[in-house]
């Protein structure tokens, strides 16, 4: 079953998406106090942030996220990361 889900290409989205649940560990707690992922499109992942300034800072921090997120990852590595101001900010 793993291999056809891989040939499907599920098994790497997947992996993808686990990086929903690992956010807050592999940033660490300032960054995911404000900021929420929301979702995996493809190797891109969408993270929501609580003001301006957080969303500047982290542009700059972009590489250094990335590395953290595809740590340890072979299959399903995030290759972007799109920020956008929350709603409710």
């Amino acid at each position: 079953l793993r291999g056809v889900l891989r040939d499907a290409g599920v098994d790497e989205q997947m992996e993808r998406t686990a990086v929903l649940e690992e956010w807050g560990e592999r940033v660490g707690e300032e960054i995911a106090r404000v900021t929420r992922p929301v979702r995996v499109d493809g190797s891109v992942l969408f993270v929501e942030v609580r003001s301006s300034a957080w969303m500047m800072e982290l542009e700059m921090m972009k590489p250094t996220i990335l590395e953290r997120l595809n740590e340890g990852r072979i299959e399903g590595r995030i290759e972007k990361i799109r920020f956008r101001l929350a709603e409710n900010a």
